[in-house]
């Protein structure tokens, strides 16, 4: 066998792993518009060990293979050289990377890839809820048979929802909304159950920020009156003195993030349950704001325990 044959042979296959040529538009090279199902194939493909992050080696793959599927002529993914793959990442993860974690998550690559508009509408970018209250109120809504879990169904209905307050429901079939729900399901399903736990309806419906994780309550610096005061307003959402009933649970909620990445709703009762024991708490449903200010306090002096020190 000559060499051109084998270079031919090993050209041929290359150029058939370059997952991302199939995406693209053959005449312009552009991306073409992705479906939700053509958009979980792409992430399936280069998130090969399934932890919810293109990162490492994927990371570079995918990005060889973005970058070479561009061309006009098939030309292998290796040739990118490792020095344009440098220059390349650093661009790539400073337009992209949002949280600066040096990885890709699902949502910061569903802002590189063109899908359609109503898929992308479900992933909510630019709207970010204001606070877990939201969170919980928008849960319990859902939740409808209060399993715990928000279900195919109740799923589906969030999604209906969501278009038909963007006002795009008159262009969704059922076929189009049930292959949104198992997109979604496949995207943040982490547990793989066939349902949504807490943590993970929290990854759909992300907080703009969890105001827990500031610096002021890791022990750095002095926790004041106004510091207590921001955060007793920010879940006190009805302005009536007390944090109670879904103010109460997400504000729980964020408490429990800093501990426990994965939590669902037991998870959270049984960590309501132990926190207000602490508080000697009453059965009103309710925390003052002394109740909060004991447990931001505890919480800035176990955060200042746990640093280490500095040499």
């Amino acid at each position: 066998m000559s060499f051109d044959s084998i270079s031919s042979k090993k050209f041929n296959l290359e150029k058939a792993t370059n997952f991302m040529r199939q995406f693209r538009d053959p005449d312009s090279r552009e991306l073409k518009k992705l479906s939700a199902n053509q958009f979980m194939e792409i992430w399936s493909h280069y998130d090969k060990d399934g932890n919810g992050y293109i990162e490492g080696t994927e990371l570079d793959g995918f990005l060889r293979e973005f970058v070479s599927s561009a061309n006009f002529t098939d030309i292998s993914p290796d040739a990118v050289s490792d020095s344009m793959l440098v220059e390349l990442k650093a661009c790539f993860m400073e337009a992209y990377d949002d949280n600066q974690d040096g990885k890709i998550d699902i949502r910061e690559l569903a802002q590189l890839l063109p899908m359609e508009e109503n898929f992308l509408l479900l992933f909510r970018f630019d709207n970010p809820l204001e606070s877990s209250v939201e969170f919980m109120k928008i849960w319990r809504e859902y939740d409808t048979d209060g399993s715990g879990y928000i279900e195919a169904d109740e799923l589906k209905n969030f999604l209906r929802d969501l278009l038909k307050e963007a006002k795009k429901i008159n262009d969704v079939s059922e076929d189009k909304l049930i292959e949104y729900t198992d997109t979604m399901l496949q995207v943040f399903d982490s547990n793989k159950d066939g349902r949504l736990q807490l943590s993970e309806m929290a990854k759909l419906l992300p907080v703009k920020e969890n105001f827990l994780c500031r610096q002021v309550f890791k022990g750095a610096t002095k926790l004041t009156k106004d510091d207590i005061e921001r955060v007793f307003s920010l879940y006190d959402r009805d302005n009536n003195g007390s944090i109670e009933n879904e103010e109460l649970k997400g504000f729980l909620k964020d408490l429990l993030e800093l501990v426990k990445k994965d939590y669902d709703a037991q998870d959270l009762l049984e960590f309501e349950e132990t926190i207000l024991q602490g508080l000697e708490y009453s059965s009103e449903g309710k925390i003052s704001r002394k109740q909060l200010t004991m447990i931001l306090l505890a919480l800035a002096k176990h955060n200042q325990e746990e640093e280490p020190a500095t040499p």
